[in-house]
């Protein structure tokens, strides 16, 4: 997987002649998304729910079954009690026995009852008196139904594609919250890279007016007071050179590792310079975001739950009934041919009743918890509906701002360099002191790192509110993925 990585890591290049590679902030989430270790774990959880989804949906199905009792040899004694005056005897037994069965039975997710319908063989041999009887039913139709009890195929029938469908879109979610962490990691790496690169420039420009003093120094035009305060601006800047260069390897080690990356130490990263400018309506977002993400369908499988144990306490009040029915042919006899001729009839059908007369209280008090619980789910889901929607608008909000915060701090930027190169040709003509050329510096530094702060706020929202919608609003496209392709 590295090696494929460092493949598609080739492929980046954009300065052949100095062999160096460069990354963008959306490369770098595709990467992530495909090879991540967190990429794999979300495609984990969601072969795991599949699976869930297809064992429930097989329940559905008709299920054939085979089975049997073969080669049970017995010899023993046993007691025999005669029927006419009730005297137990002890006899000798010696007897083989096999049986077998096919059956094909389907639930009844609406009632909650079973039908099977099954062949059965059975054979006893008797070596004491030499005898073979064979028993057969090759036609037996059952129908079990319970009667006012807890119907949990109903239930699931109600939950499990909600659940399925979550899963889906649980994947999807996990892969922008991958791209949500990659860009916190990517600018992380920038702001350090930016750090470094101009730490790199004031230790080589401090270096080079450090000589130019010297020079100053011995002609008289600055004081001796003068030149040191410029040579420990040198001093800093290189030990400022050291800081940045290990706060930049702990950043790009983070991400990269993070993109199971094996080697980085030539790739750089790009300035997402490009802010496409985005106006969000707030309730677009938020009616996309209701209809798309988890939040709805997390909402709905707690009331099912809920309606569901309600449903399940009720249900173990009063009376509980069940329904068996059995209809078929049988017959018996010494050889197995004659034992599947002249059928005869085979109807059984009954019921069972239980009923609780007294349980002090406890049946009705599960029904009254379920009922409170429902409707603290009931008002819980309120209270976090109202609550999402707030922080959609607020995130909204803060999003259509930023691309003017993003133009601003570009501005600043300019500025702050103008402002530098303006003071630093001062300082060589002597006209100003090395204080003003470090406020300068500080002031373009100080805008450097707040102008790439400003577009890790506007991508951090955008992959946030993209997350939450499902919905790529740069392409103007619903995000979604090859599900089929995914679990083979």
């Amino acid at each position: 997987m590295r090696k494929t990585l460092l493949i598609l890591l080739s492929l980046l290049v954009h300065n052949v002649a100095n062999a160096s590679l460069s990354l963008s902030l959306s490369e770098a989430i595709r990467l992530a998304q495909e090879h991540s270790l967190d990429a794999q774990v979300a495609r984990f959880t969601f072969l795991g729910s599949y699976w869930t989804y297809r064992s429930y949906r097989a329940e559905l199905l008709p299920s054939a079954s085979l089975s049997g009792s073969l080669l049970n040899y017995d010899r023993s004694i046993t007691s025999v009690r005669n029927y006419e005056d009730g005297r137990i005897n002890y006899v000798e037994n010696n007897s083989l026995t096999n049986s077998l069965t096919l059956s094909v039975s389907q639930n009844i997710a609406a009632t909650g009852g079973t039908v099977s319908l099954q062949s059965y063989l059975y054979r006893l041999d008797q070596f004491t008196y030499d005898e073979r009887t064979y028993n057969t039913q090759p036609l037996r139709l059952t129908y079990d139904q319970p009667i006012r009890t807890y119907n949990s195929l109903k239930w699931r029938r109600k939950s499990e594609p909600i659940t399925y469908e979550r899963a889906k879109r649980q994947y999807l979610e996990s892969m922008q919250n991958i791209a949500v962490t990659v860009t916190n990691l990517y600018f992380s790496v920038l702001s350090a890279q930016s750090d470094y690169k101009q730490a790199v420039a004031t230790a080589n420009e401090r270096g080079r007016l450090y000589e130019q003093m010297q020079r100053r120094f011995t002609l008289g035009t600055v004081t001796k007071s003068e030149l040191l305060q410029l040579e420990l601006s040198a001093v800093n800047a290189r030990m400022a050179l050291k800081r940045n260069l290990l706060t930049l390897d702990d950043a790009r080690f983070q991400l990269f590792t993070y993109l199971q990356a094996a080697r980085w130490d030539e790739v750089e990263l790009l300035v997402p310079e490009n802010v496409p400018d985005i106006m969000l309506d707030e309730q677009e977002v938020i009616q996309r975001a209701m209809q798309a993400s988890t939040h709805s369908m997390t909402q709905k499988l707690s009331l099912i739950e809920s309606q569901r144990n309600l449903a399940e306490a009720k249900s173990q009040r009063g009376v509980q009934v069940s329904l068996h029915s059995e209809l078929g042919l049988r017959n018996t006899a010494d050889r197995i041919g004659a034992a599947y001729r002249n059928l005869q009839d085979n109807e059984i059908v009954g019921l069972s009743v239980s009923l609780p007369i007294f349980d002090w209280g406890m049946s009705k008090g599960r029904v009254r918890i379920a009922k409170a619980n429902l409707d603290m789910v009931k008002t819980q889901i309120e209270q976090e509906d109202l609550n999402y929607r707030q922080e959609l608008k607020r995130l909204v909000m803060q999003f259509n701002l930023q691309y003017e915060q993003c133009r601003e701090a570009a501005r600043a930027e300019e500025i702050a360099d103008e402002r530098y190169t303006l003071t630093l040709q001062r300082f060589e003509t002597g006209s100003i002191s090395v204080t003003e050329l470090n406020t300068a510096q500080q002031e373009k530094e100080s805008a450097r790192a707040q102008y790439i702060s400003q577009l890790q706020t506007y991508w951090n929202n955008y992959y946030n509110i993209q997350r939450r919608t499902l919905w790529n609003y740069i392409n103007n496209n619903e995000i979604t993925t090859d599900f089929n392709k995914l679990v083979k």
